[in-house]
């Protein structure tokens, strides 16, 4: 082969890879993108697992033409959960939903099992696989009840959500496989086939680290988005600007204005469940934020734990010491929960991809490149 039809095949090939390079999506939370939110710094990777003891597990289901679906676990602590409970609280923002175990906990306080995350026709699944996983662990050889937590929203428009896919081995896989460090965002396990205001959706996370004369505490949040509202991003009115938000019909065109949210908050501060339902509270405050209006049709809710060593619940004591933040300490815990939701919420949207699923149906990403021009021209 001559030097000239080297050369010539080098230049394609650059020519190609270069292509490829300029048609790849880069995907960055909306931070990276240059554009932090509030005014707390965030732990050192941006995301739930920032907390002390906090994994965090997926199972990706993407299948020929019409399954996308998955599973996320959150892992609370690395201990057993259900000998070493929880303190725990929870929220509904609008209960059109089937969030599974809230009524224990509201009763007890605490949770005892890791936290799973799927979509509404699997949370069956989810309760077995919960179940089995805290059956074989030591200790629980004996034991005839368990409170299994499952959240859900509906993936239905892009997952063929009737064929109810995900098995409960599924399940066990992703409390195995839950990590620290980095938390995989977007289209990934009960993300992976969930929409956003009109735009792809997905599993966001984000967190923040209090300063040490506000108690150095860190409050983390993992969120599956698939609701509806007016998006807006860090005060920008985006959904108004892009021509594509609820109740659009009236003035433009029609918009599905129905979902779900399931938000989990994560802290180390010393709080009881009475303090961790405050707290909840103001995780909708975050997605007020982002512009979701929690409408008829959709389910939003916000799980709160404290996993602050010293107020684990042993599940033998006949008697508990706990250390509890005073009620005077709560704001910046307050504000801190409402920052990590909205950044979380947004980094759903940030890092999730177009996808094509059941029926054909498709669903853009957001175009994020435009969203940056609204952020830098504001």
């Amino acid at each position: 082969m001559t030097t000239t039809n080297n050369i010539r095949i080098w230049l394609i090939g650059c020519l190609l890879l270069a292509t490829m390079l300029a048609n790849a999506q880069v995907h960055k939370t909306l931070r990276e993108w240059g554009f932090p939110t509030g005014i707390f710094e965030t732990g050192r990777y941006n995301a739930i697992t920032d907390v002390p003891g906090v994994t965090v597990g997926h199972v990706t289901c993407i299948e020929g033409d019409d399954i996308r679906t998955g599973v996320t676990a959150i892992v609370p602590h690395q201990g057993n959960i259900f000998r070493n409970k929880v303190p725990a609280a929870i929220y509904v923002g609008n209960g059109f939903g089937k969030l599974a175990g809230v009524t224990q906990v509201r009763e007890l306080g605490n949770i005892e099992t890791p936290i799973i995350l799927t979509n509404t026709l699997s949370v069956a699944a989810g309760m077995e696989g919960l179940i089995r996983y805290t059956l074989m662990q030591p200790g629980c050889e004996n034991e005839r009840s368990v409170n299994a937590v499952v959240g859900e929203t509906n993936d239905g428009r892009l997952n063929n959500i009737r064929q109810m896919y995900i098995t409960p081995d599924m399940v066990i896989d992703a409390i195995n496989n839950a990590h620290s460090g980095p938390v995989e965002q977007g289209n990934v396990g009960a993300g992976t086939g969930t929409i956003c205001f009109g735009f792809k959706g997905g599993i966001g996370t984000s967190s923040r680290k209090l300063p040490e004369s506000l108690g150095g505490y860190t409050i983390g949040v993992l969120v599956q988005t698939n609701y509806g509202g007016i998006l807006e991003i860090d005060g920008v009115q985006v959904g108004q600007k892009l021509h594509k938000h609820d109740f659009i019909d009236h003035v433009r065109r029609t918009e599905n204005v129905d979902g779900s949210c399931m938000m989990v908050v994560i802290t180390n501060a010393p709080l009881d469940s009475r303090n961790l339902e405050r707290v909840a509270k103001r995780a909708m405050m975050g997605l007020a934020k982002t512009g979701g209006i929690a409408s008829n049709g959709s389910g939003d809710y916000v799980i709160a734990l404290s996993v602050a060593p010293e107020n684990l619940i042993n599940d033998k004591a006949k008697t508990l010491t706990t250390t509890m933040l005073a009620n005077s300490q709560m704001s910046p815990i307050f504000a801190a929960t409402i920052e990590a939701t909205a950044e979380a919420l947004w980094n759903s949207l940030f890092m999730a991809e177009s996808m094509t699923g059941r029926d054909g149906n498709h669903v853009d990403a957001l175009p994020v490149q435009q969203v940056l021009e609204m952020l830098r021209n504001r």
